[in-house]
């Protein structure tokens, strides 16, 4: 019986893991897997005894196949998750957490909304333009899953509020969701770039606060498509 806890890379065969140095494992004997999806079951069990997590690699990302152990341990761990999710203790502990994390998110999506409107720096004439379209940026970059930058931990909330304006810009006032991109290294970044550059001459007219033509900007009509 196996006593220590392992990564491995998924494998053609069901029951054959290969870890990073290519080695195969054979899973042993009496071992059951426990599909990805409930992280508390996981957690229980891979503190019940050792362990077997399977994950596939695909690009930069790496997708869970389940964990293997014991059938009886992932039996056992099944069984305590749900006793103390029955428990109205635990019920009344996950209200106050999620009554936390709510209140931390919508100081959180005020802080960032007015990073936002600071990063903009639009004339007083256009400040509903700029409350409109910050708060589209923030409906769409904040929701926790959204995975924007805006939930990255490494960057600045300075940072995150232009990268998101950008970001919004370039799937909203820009072609890029329907350009060709040509599967050259380096292309889609430039295309990047030289959308960039187009929406930062947009955003140039609303800061100094010059005359704009609403029928052809490509800001004004995203924002009032709806």
């Amino acid at each position: 019986m196996p006593t220590e806890t392992r990564s491995f890379l998924i494998t053609k065969s069901d029951r054959s893991l290969k870890d990073k140095t290519g080695k195969v494992y054979s899973v042993p004997t009496g071992w059951e897997n426990l599909p990805a999806g409930d992280a508390s079951v996981t957690r229980k069990l891979k503190s019940l005894g050792p362990t077997w997590t399977v994950q596939e690699k695909k690009g930069r990302k790496a997708f869970s196949h389940g964990v293997w152990a014991a059938k009886a341990q992932i039996e056992e761990a099944i069984t305590l998750v749900e006793a103390q999710r029955a428990d109205p203790k635990h019920q009344k502990k996950l209200a106050q957490v999620k009554v936390r994390r709510e209140a931390k998110e919508t100081v959180f999506g005020e802080d960032f909304q007015q990073q936002i409107i600071q990063f903009l720096n639009f004339d007083p004439k256009h400040h509903l333009l700029v409350e409109q379209l910050s708060t589209l940026v923030k409906e769409h970059a904040v929701p926790v899953g959204s995975g924007t930058v805006a939930r990255s931990s490494s960057v600045t909330l300075e940072d995150k509020a232009a990268l998101a304006v950008m970001a919004w810009m370039r799937h909203q006032t820009s072609a890029y969701d329907s350009t060709s991109v040509a599967r050259v290294k380096g292309a889609r970044r430039e295309l990047r770039r030289q959308i960039a550059r187009q929406s930062e001459r947009i955003l140039a007219k609303y800061r100094s606060g010059e005359d704009v033509d609403f029928e052809v900007c490509p800001l004004y009509k995203a924002l009032h498509r709806r």
